[in-house]
């Protein structure tokens, strides 16, 4: 940078580190995350055509990453390019439209983010969004065994990875082999981090309480868009009856998908760019009454 451009960006330099208090401070003495901010708002205000940017995101409060992601979403749309390299995978989804798989100096895959992201998520599963059984392996009893499970959209596409705002069917195939049994398929969703996000049970009228006839049936149970959280699911499918008790199948890792959230501001992150805890993140009605003017 010539000595214009310094002084022309220092101040924004020096306000998006957050450095001010310690200008006179050998940089030497600076730790780890104050280093990285520094540097990272350096190369940020430096306007280069290909910004490389790695692992920005491991250090820094919330507060400074989402500054990094809305300034490198800035360059962005400048139409300069961001080569990003993070283990953050939802950050990877948001901003990243091609994506990336390294693994030992090898490229994986590559392809569309939400792809790319969804079979990095679920290798170490292996799982992935369509399961099927040959014939003889099938998981079961005598009464029911399980054929197929797959993650489908509302136009019957097969998916590794759905937008937030979409709604996504999680659908089994089984045979039922024995008659005269009242049979409850029943779904246990679980996140990246092993925690139970919820389980449901079939609850559809028309086979609720009565005996399914033996034949082939298929099940498919409809998430809502704007209700899970981003991140990989795992979900397990089991079959039951309720009276008495039996469980004639569980098969907890069936199968696996990635729910991908997004910057445009019309999901429940709103205007927010950085991390969201949460196992579901619904999009809520809102309403703000204006009880006094101001004077």
């Amino acid at each position: 940078m010539s000595q214009a451009e310094i002084r022309r960006h220092f101040d924004e330099i020096v306000a998006f580190a957050d450095i001010g208090p310690f200008l006179d401070t050998p940089v030497k003495r600076y730790s780890s995350g104050m280093y990285t901010r520094l540097a990272f708002a350096v190369a940020a205000h430096l306007q280069p055509e290909i910004l490389v940017v790695d692992e920005v995101l491991a250090v820094g409060d919330a507060q400074f990453q989402k500054k990094c992601l809305n300034k490198m979403q800035d360059i962005g749309d400048t139409g300069r390019t961001i080569f990003f390299v993070s283990h953050n995978i939802s950050a990877i989804t948001r901003l990243c439209k091609r994506a990336i798989w390294m693994h030992q100096g090898r490229v994986m895959r590559d392809g569309p983010a939400p792809e790319v992201a969804s079979a990095y998520m679920n290798s170490g599963h292996g799982t992935s969004s369509l399961r099927t059984w040959p014939d003889g392996g099938n998981p079961g009893s005598a009464t029911v065994r399980l054929l197929q499970a797959r993650v489908r959209t509302e136009d019957n596409r097969t998916v590794d990875a759905i937008d937030i705002r979409q709604p996504v069917g999680i659908e089994i195939e089984y045979e039922v082999l024995t008659p005269g049994t009242v049979l409850v398929p029943n779904y246990h969703f679980y996140n990246e981090e092993g925690v139970c996000v919820f389980i449901v049970h079939d609850v559809d009228p028309q086979w609720r309480h009565k005996p399914k006839p033996a034949g082939v049936y298929r099940t498919t149970a409809w998430v809502p868009g704007n209700y899970l959280a981003e991140g990989q699911l795992i979900v397990g499918t089991a079959i039951s009856t309720y009276q008495p008790f039996e469980v004639h199948l569980n098969e907890r890792d069936a199968v696996a998908f990635t729910v991908v959230d997004n910057l445009s501001g019309d999901t429940a992150r709103g205007d927010f760019a950085g991390r969201l805890p949460g196992v579901v993140r619904p999009l809520l009605k809102w309403e703000t009454q204006t009880l006094a003017a101001g004077l």
